[in-house]
């Protein structure tokens, strides 16, 4: 928990945010065969990146005085991070966001801490097709659905 980085961190995250928004507001609105056009899913992650930034620069006033201890950064579990994004990237169209929306986020709870499989799973599931049926079915959007050798 350092108050510097946080803050810092918060202010870089804001001015991304803002920048998701100001150039999602150039891309057009509607899709061909879509209720939800392609710039409402960069509109939102940046109003929330810039809520959550706000949120966290406001915490950094709460934190208590900074002590000289530094952590040992875990260079392990962010490489097989980076590793299984690269690997969902790769294998959205594929295998379908449901699929690789639930292995990458079940790598992810296991790697951030390790057990409670079937909280894990319940969450990555839940969370993979809840999103998937509110964009798809509700907003009538578009995702990779799942793979033809699947159904």
């Amino acid at each position: 928990m350092s108050k510097s980085f946080d803050r810092y961190s918060g202010m870089v995250f804001f001015a991304i945010g803002l920048a998701f928004v100001i150039e999602s507001r150039k891309i057009t609105e509607s899709a061909y065969g879509s209720n939800v056009g392609p710039d409402i899913f960069p509109l939102g992650l940046g109003l929330a990146l810039i809520l959550l930034s706000i949120r966290l620069f406001y915490e950094t006033f709460k934190y208590p005085k900074e002590t000289k201890m530094r952590e040992k950064l875990d260079y392990k579990k962010f490489v097989i991070i980076l590793i299984s994004a690269v690997l969902y990237g790769l294998f959205l169209e594929t295998i379908g966001y449901v699929i690789t929306t639930f292995l990458f986020l079940i790598v992810g709870f296991q790697v951030m801490e390790r057990g409670k499989w079937w909280k894990s799973l319940v969450i990555a599931g839940g969370f993979s097709y809840g999103v998937y049926f509110l964009f798809v079915e509700i907003l009538e959007g578009t995702l990779p659905g799942f793979p033809v050798w699947f159904s």
